[in-house]
């Protein structure tokens, strides 16, 4: 039976906490994360449970784009991480759709979405709201949002995320050493 991507993402969740359980606050954020390992070496996999945020993120009508590592996830990688980050359009509606779903899942302290990236906390996740006027090595993403696949969680909400080929093209564009790595390992999964 093939796995859902929901149900991945899901799956690898519960593969966070399994090996973050016995690890200790060091105070590194996604900010200091690596270009090598990411943000799964960082505090933001500890307790890392991004799906009362992806709720939020439907039930406020967010057309928001999962991305980054998350979304690699969604399409099979087997790389864990420790933050969600997403794609939006820019819009006034689409922050207030946002800044909906921030307030319901805890942020303290709400973004400036008038930035083309933020970062952003709530329980469970935190990561970058990122809109298409962020520079992406060169990609316009801003298609990326009408090709986003859309997957059915269990628990009864969609979760749109980027297009494996965009995924792709996402990471070759921006080129860290993680983002090839997981470049290719997402080309090999169409194989």
């Amino acid at each position: 039976m093939n796995e859902t991507p929901a149900l991945r993402l899901r799956r690898a969740v519960r593969r966070i906490e399994a090996s973050t359980r016995d690890r200790v606050v060091t105070g590194r954020g996604p900010e200091d994360a690596d270009d090598v390992v990411g943000t799964f070496a960082t505090d933001g996999a500890l307790g890392f449970d991004p799906f009362p945020f992806l709720r939020a993120l439907h039930e406020a009508g967010s057309g928001a784009v999962v991305v980054g590592q998350v979304a690699g996830i969604m399409h099979g990688s087997a790389e864990l991480t420790g933050d969600l980050d997403l794609l939006w359009d820019g819009t006034r509606a689409q922050a207030d759709a946002l800044r909906a779903a921030l307030t319901a899942t805890g942020c303290a302290d709400l973004p400036d979405l008038n930035r083309p990236q933020a970062a952003y906390q709530v329980v469970g996740a935190g990561g970058d709201l990122c809109t298409p006027d962020l520079p992406w090595g060169g990609m316009d993403v801003a298609s990326c949002l009408v090709r986003a696949v859309s997957a059915r969680d269990p628990a009864g909400f969609n979760v749109l995320y980027a297009d494996l080929d965009d995924l792709i093209l996402m990471r070759r564009s921006i080129g860290r050493p993680k983002d090839h790595r997981r470049a290719d390992e997402l080309e090999a999964l169409r194989l």
